[in-house]
């Protein structure tokens, strides 16, 4: 041969560019295209998943009110000791600051978030404005009249509050929603017992969600199970049944169970009829009708993705563990059970999650004992306005959410959730 070739020698593509170099260019060109595919979906998960989940977190330190109303009372505050009432200075700033809001009309921004942390606080800065420009008699300082105007500006705990909330971030809101707050020295404390709530909120929000996820589990797994072993067209048939909830409104089957439970409902009156009571039972409007209507409503998303994974699971398994002389149970439990965790943990999971957010059930279906956590969630956006607290809440319950997930991620595997 007249020429010999050589291990070392670059392989080209026909315009003479290295292979290498081209593969290499149309890999990138590959993953630019796939990247102007995803483009859309990633700016639509921004704006609508990323954005108010940080503009939440955001809300819920945000503590704007004060320091932009008393803006120099609370740059003067910075130096003071928290012990003593504050020198004269910090008076005459308050004095200009309370001119400026009274005619901006802002003294009640302030006076709002205040009044949260001390009753009667709104009312005080509200008298202290409408006296303002400040008329000082001889011999008197700015302490002094103040003072003299209401004997609460000559009480160092005020002055602590107005120094507390004098920075544009604040832990109150994510303290007050786990029943704490900042004592007098700033540290951390619980709130008196009368005035404790959320925990319990949190806690019955967390107990009634565990108790639906294993109903839905006692129910939900058999019928997959049932569904997964029958016949096709069969299946197919039955599983329209277990779709059909999802095409009515949530609100309207909740409204349904309140035909249904209600005392003289069609649910008693059978129960009487067949002399099974001899009184009407009370089902709805406590945390029995919650249950029942939230585990029927949550009840297919158990289904579905065990259905999906059993689904896929080879019947021969079972067969030749029980031909090899295992019991039809221990078959059962040591061979199919495991196969199908990865399903029915995503449907608890899922199921978990969605009550722990859940609003319009409880609220139409339970009493006041049965509210969870996002109904005051809720109240504090419509009702109060009261957007720290309804964003701290909301928080919690995101921490929540990655937490379960998180759990899930470890005993199960983020991956099987996929893959069921």
């Amino acid at each position: 041969m007249s020429e010999s070739f050589s291990m070392n020698t670059p392989l080209t593509a026909a315009d003479g560019v290295p292979l290498k170099t081209r593969l290499q260019q149309q890999r990138r060109m590959r993953q630019f295209k796939a990247l102007l595919l995803v483009l859309p979906l990633a700016l639509f998960l921004l704006l609508t998943f990323l954005v108010p989940i940080a503009t939440l977190l955001t809300r819920s330190v945000d503590n704007p009110e004060v320091v932009s109303v008393l803006a120099e009372t609370s740059q003067t505050l910075q130096s003071w000791d928290g012990k003593s009432l504050p020198a004269v200075t910090v008076y005459e700033a308050l004095a200009r600051d309370l001119a400026r809001a009274q005619a901006a009309k802002t003294v009640s921004v302030a006076g709002k978030r205040l009044n949260m942390e001390a009753s009667g606080f709104r009312s005080l800065l509200q008298k202290s404005a409408r006296q303002m420009p400040l008329t000082l008699e001889a011999g008197q300082d700015a302490r002094t009249a103040f003072i003299a105007l209401d004997e609460r500006w000559g009480d160092a705990s005020h002055w602590q509050i107005i120094a507390r909330n004098g920075q544009h971030w604040t832990p109150y809101y994510l303290l007050s929603s786990l029943d704490l707050r900042q004592g007098a020295d700033g540290r951390v404390q619980r709130v008196p017992e009368e005035e404790r709530a959320f925990l319990s909120i949190f806690g019955r929000t967390l107990w009634m969600s565990f108790w639906v996820t294993v109903w839905c589990l006692a129910l939900g797994y058999p019928l997959a199970y049932w569904l997964a072993t029958l016949p096709t067209r069969k299946s197919n048939l039955l599983m329209i049944l277990v779709l059909l909830p999802f095409w009515t409104s949530v609100l309207v089957r909740v409204a349904s169970w309140i035909v249904l439970l209600q005392s003289e409902g069609l649910v008693n009156g059978a129960l009487l009829w067949l002399g099974i009571v001899d009184a009407p039972l009370e089902l709805a409007f406590n945390r029995t009708g919650v249950y029942i209507a939230m585990v029927h409503i949550l009840l297919p998303f158990v289904i579905l993705p065990a259905y999906s994974v059993m689904k896929s699971i080879p019947p021969s398994y079972m067969r030749a563990a029980i031909s090899l002389g295992d019991h039809p149970f221990a078959a059962f439990w040591k061979i199919y059970f495991p196969q199908t965790i990865a399903g029915v943990a995503a449907g608890a999971l899922l199921v978990f999650i969605m009550c722990i957010g859940y609003y319009i059930t409880p609220a139409l279906l339970g009493s006041p004992q049965e509210q969870m956590v996002s109904y005051y969630v809720a109240f504090y956006t419509n009702v109060t306005i009261n957007w720290g607290m309804a964003a701290a809440l909301g928080s919690l319950l995101l921490l929540a959410t990655l937490l379960l997930y998180g759990l899930y991620s470890r005993l199960v595997g983020a991956n099987r959730l996929s893959l069921g």
